[in-house]
């Protein structure tokens, strides 16, 4: 996440086709027609889907929503919030990360606004809590991107089931997307400002050890332009995808999602008509990406959309 409703189709939108090996995979896609499912978003962000709908935050709005596959409603408001994801948790609630207030806000099925988070057992408070990823055991990752760059204080947070929460990381650099290995053993982590992802290997009580950089996406493209990484999600045969909130809007790569496998090769790309593609959650069968995309990420309050694309 970068600080700084109805379905019309778009067509000649494609999965797309970056030719010449200095820009990475050759892909062959015939020609994808891209949805719009809300298009007049304010600055969407970190969606889900759950139980038959589409949910994600309206950061500009300070409300997570929900789309049914026809309309967009509001699940919750929570002014003074800045969400910037939601989950759902084991025990039926929602989280999500207020990255404005420094809090973990809580939900209950109904939408109704429970107590929030603030701060881990030992009295740690979240500076920038930004994205959410559960696990298998009832718990949730979380990250705080910290201070604006340069500094490096973004940490990993983990909220066990029976809501303790721990520091698991620190001294990240605006600590951003993060996701789990299908097989639970490995905590994926973006630094934005590094243009890279890291990885942990996830221990007993979900402990994090032994971080190394598990890919850096401007040597990745071959420095034909940076590469601002946001939200990160992995599909069940293990293939990574990468959002991107650029910083230059007229840069190289700019709306793309990058596939890169587990041995963090590219393998593949999505592209979309919006220049910031942050995050994006799959449909149950995975055949449907679901994006949230901000249009204009300079200019409160940071106009977008959500889309929905083919994922073939």
């Amino acid at each position: 996440m970068r600080r700084s409703v109805s379905s019309l189709m778009l067509s000649a939108a494609t999965l797309v086709v970056l030719a010449g090996a200095a820009l990475g995979p050759v892909v062959t896609a015939q020609a994808q027609v891209v949805k719009v499912l809300n298009r007049d978003a304010y600055f969407p962000e970190g969606p889900i889907w759950h139980q038959g709908k589409l949910y994600y935050v309206e950061y500009g709005r300070n409300t997570v929503m929900t789309w049914d596959g026809r309309d967009n409603a509001v699940f919750a408001s929570d002014p003074g919030c800045g969400q910037s994801a939601v989950v759902p948790t084991a025990a039926g609630e929602f989280l999500t990360t207020c990255y404005d207030n420094g809090t973990i806000g809580r939900m209950a099925a109904n939408g109704k606004l429970l107590p929030p988070y603030t701060h881990d057992k030992d009295g740690n408070k979240f500076i920038g809590p930004n994205d959410l990823a559960p696990d298998s055991h009832g718990g949730t990752y979380f990250t705080a991107s910290g201070s604006p760059s340069p500094a490096i204080d973004g940490r990993v947070f983990y909220i066990a089931a029976d809501g303790t929460i721990t520091l698991a990381a620190d001294n990240l650099r605006n600590a951003n997307g993060l996701a789990i290995s299908r097989d639970g053993n490995t905590l994926y982590v973006v630094e934005t400002e590094e243009n890279r992802l890291v990885k942990f290997d996830i221990g007993p009580n979900a402990a994090l050890a032994n971080r190394r950089v598990f890919v850096n996406l401007n040597a990745l493209v071959n420095h034909v332009g940076p590469i601002w990484p946001d939200g990160v999600k992995i599909d069940s045969k293990g293939m990574i995808y990468i959002g991107q909130s650029p910083r230059d809007v007229h840069a190289v790569l700019t709306g793309k999602i990058l596939v890169v496998d587990a041995a963090g090769r590219w393998v593949r790309t999505l592209s979309l008509p919006s220049t910031n593609v942050p995050n994006f959650a799959f449909s149950p069968d995975e055949k449907t990406l679901y994006v949230t995309a901000v249009d204009d990420i300079d200019h409160a309050p940071n106009r977008g959309k959500v889309y929905s694309i083919p994922n073939d």
